[in-house]
């Protein structure tokens, strides 16, 4: 039987300073475990040397564990994933952020869960068990907590954390979603989960923490907010 491996996809912009620290993490946890590996840094055109940075590490840990795959323009998250998805050569996807909201240290639960029921989909969530969120002011706290309950009173989606975006998917499924789905932004990832519920793939969840950037401005404005707003309705008239 082949070997399991993990394509971890990057999306970045302008995340210079926060690269060269996921990556180490990634290289970490993935070599402590035993699990074949490759990190694809989908860069789109950052202004701050980020690809640049990408390329330092290509040379630090080799072509065949940091894949670059730049793109001209900053073209949106889900675009992102659809970029991505075609360069992967793991037969799992892992999909994360790359300013350390999301720390590799949760990476062997998600491989774990997902082996325990053969989940296609394995979701970190910050809404059940010990997970949680740090950084966060009260305000963004309400604003999240508020839209993930509007969320699932609307679309019954059989999962608790909607909006976020550190996962674990097979490969093949991936596919199957990214196909599938219309949202480009910050709604992408709402509609992937809704259309796995919808295709009746399985659903597990792992409790994680998420932490707010370190370095950086964070990229969701008025804009991404007025876009959710649109996709939840649309999702909500649609499924």
């Amino acid at each position: 039987m082949a070997k399991d491996k993990y394509s971890v996809l990057l999306p970045t912009y302008n995340e210079r300073e926060n690269l060269p620290i996921i990556v180490w993490l990634l290289v970490k946890y993935f070599t402590e475990s035993d699990y074949d590996f490759e990190i694809i840094v989908i860069d789109d055109g950052s202004p701050d040397g980020t690809l640049e940075a990408g390329k330092q590490l290509e040379k630090i840990y080799g072509a065949d564990k940091i894949v670059l795959r730049p793109r001209a323009s900053k073209l949106g998250l889900g675009t992102a994933y659809m970029h991505g998805v075609k360069h992967a050569t793991g037969n799992f996807v892992i999909i994360m952020d790359a300013d350390l909201s999301h720390h590799p240290k949760f990476i062997p639960q998600l491989i774990s869960k997902q082996q325990t029921e053969d989940y296609d989909v394995v979701s970190g969530t910050r809404y059940e068990g010990e997970g949680g969120v740090n950084g966060w002011d009260l305000k963004r706290k309400i604003i999240s907590r508020g839209a993930n309950y509007v969320t699932q009173i609307l679309l019954r989606p059989g999962a608790s954390d909607l909006t976020g975006s550190f996962r674990l998917y097979k490969k093949t499924v991936l596919e199957k979603l990214v196909a599938a789905c219309v949202s480009k932004g910050y709604v992408f990832q709402m509609e992937m989960i809704i259309r796995a519920r919808q295709q009746g793939f399985s659903i597990g969840e792992v409790p994680i923490t998420f932490v707010d950037r370190v370095y950086g401005e964070s990229k969701l404005g008025g804009n991404e907010i007025v876009g959710f707003v649109k996709g939840l309705l649309y999702l909500f008239s649609t499924t």
